[in-house]
């Protein structure tokens, strides 16, 4: 069995309340729970928040909701705490509560990995770059992987190289989702955030150096992410365009 967590906090730095941002006349976090409905191998659905107006929106649109603490560092920190409640679940998505965008196949293609690879333990999303300024933009994330499709490094920097300028064919956009064994993630929030993880602020990259393998899955969708008032609006503005 499968079950998707949706962390969502009110206190976001750069934009406060943005789980409740209005987006097309829906709050974000509702975009993001209406795509999870549409996966077909996900048996359960649960938004994770500490904040009783993000919970009592998401009671409103008919989300299962768990309430947890408020000092969780990270989403995923948040996910962890519900996830010690799942007594039946193997596998667990954990999809960001600002992906609006993020694909309902994408996430039964993450859940069928892990049916199909018992030895799997972490994975993750990328698509290819499209535009020059995404592969500057210290926002997007970019990860290279290996010839087996495995996460070799995550950066905000924009990597591989292009030493010859040739273009930027082989950059990937990291997405925010993910993919966790249950026994996996319980073990990750354990361990202590890492040089390259507070390097980049990117949590993954304590999974890395821990020698954990991350499966990318690829895929020509793009997710951008909501971090900033500025992001909504232009989601807003491809949402109303996709109607």
């Amino acid at each position: 069995m499968a079950t998707i967590l949706i962390p969502a906090r009110w206190a976001s730095t750069r934009f406060p309340g943005k789980p409740l941002a209005l987006l097309a006349g829906k709050p974000l976090i509702q975009h993001v729970w209406e795509k999870c409905t549409r996966s077909k191998l996900a048996s359960r659905i649960i938004i994770a928040t500490d904040d009783m107006c993000i919970a009592e929106a998401a009671f409103h649109f008919g989300a299962e909701v768990a309430l947890t603490r408020n000092n969780h560092p990270s989403g995923t920190d948040r996910a962890a705490e519900v996830a010690v409640l799942l007594k039946k679940e193997r596998v667990l998505v954990n999809v960001q509560g600002d992906e609006p965008f993020v694909e309902p196949k994408l996430i039964d293609r993450l859940i069928r990995e892990f049916q199909n690879d018992r030895r799997l333990e972490m994975a993750t999303a990328a698509s290819p770059i499209q535009e020059p300024s995404e592969f500057l933009d210290p926002n997007i994330v970019k990860v290279v992987v290996n010839c087996a499709g495995n996460a070799l490094y995550f950066s905000r920097a924009p990597i591989p190289v292009d030493r010859d300028r040739e273009g930027t064919a082989l950059g990937l956009r990291h997405h925010g989702i993910y993919g966790y064994t249950k026994r996996f993630l319980l073990q990750f929030v354990t361990w202590k955030p890492t040089a390259l993880e507070k390097s980049e602020k990117l949590e993954q990259l304590r999974a890395l150096e821990h020698g954990t393998t991350i499966r990318v899955l690829k895929t020509k969708h793009s997710s951008p992410g909501i971090d900033t008032p500025e992001q909504a609006e232009a989601a807003t503005r491809r949402l109303k365009a996709d109607r």
